[in-house]
C-alpha cells in the first residue's frame, strides 16, 4: 500500500471525528425549556431568559469605554505607549516600573499630573473632557514625552 493511501485511510476518518466533535460542542442552546436546576413549585411564575448577547447599537456612545483599562507604563526612561487615545473623562493608570522617580505631566496648562511617582508605585489621572491632543512630559526627565489624545 502506498504512503498516500495510508495517510488517507487515517486522515479522512480523523477529520470526520474532529468535525463531529466540533458540531457537538456548540454553546448555543435553541431550546425554549430552561435547564432543570431545581424543582419548581406549581405556583411559581414562569420566567424567560434574555439572550446573553446584547443587540448591536447604532447610536454612538459618549460614555468612556469600560472594556479596556487605559494604562501607561514607565520603564527604561520611556512612556509605553507614548501615544494613547482615550475617551473624554476616562481614567488612566500610570505605573512606574523604573528604578527612579518620574512624573506624567501635561506639557501646557494643568490638564493632568501624577505628581512624583516613586519606583514601583502607580497613580491615576483623568483625561480632559475636551477632545484634542495633550502632549505630556516627565518634569524630572525632559527627554521623556508622549501625547494623550482625547477623542
Amino acid at each position: 500500500m502506498t504512503r498516500t493511501r495510508t495517510l488517507r485511510r487515517v486522515a479522512v476518518p480523523a477529520a470526520l471525528v474532529i468535525l463531529a466533535a466540533a458540531g457537538c460542542s456548540s454553546t448555543t442552546s435553541k431550546s425554549s425549556t430552561p435547564p432543570a436546576t431545581a424543582p419548581s413549585s406549581p405556583t411559581a411564575p414562569s420566567t424567560t431568559t434574555a439572550p446573553s448577547t446584547p443587540a448591536p447599537s447604532t447610536a454612538p456612545s459618549t460614555a468612556p469605554s469600560t472594556t479596556a483599562a487605559a494604562q501607561i507604563v514607565i520603564d527604561n526612561f520611556a512612556f509605553s505607549p507614548a501615544n494613547l487615545t482615550v475617551h473624554p473623562g476616562q481614567t488612566i493608570t500610570v505605573v512606574n516600573h523604573d528604578s527612579v522617580t518620574h512624573t506624567l505631566t501635561a506639557s501646557s496648562g494643568a490638564a493632568f499630573d501624577t505628581g512624583a511617582l516613586n519606583p514601583g508605585k502607580s497613580a491615576t489621572i483623568t483625561a480632559p473632557t475636551t477632545p484634542g491632543a495633550y502632549p505630556y512630559v516627565c518634569t524630572i526627565h525632559a527627554s521623556m514625552h508622549g501625547t494623550l489624545t482625547v477623542g
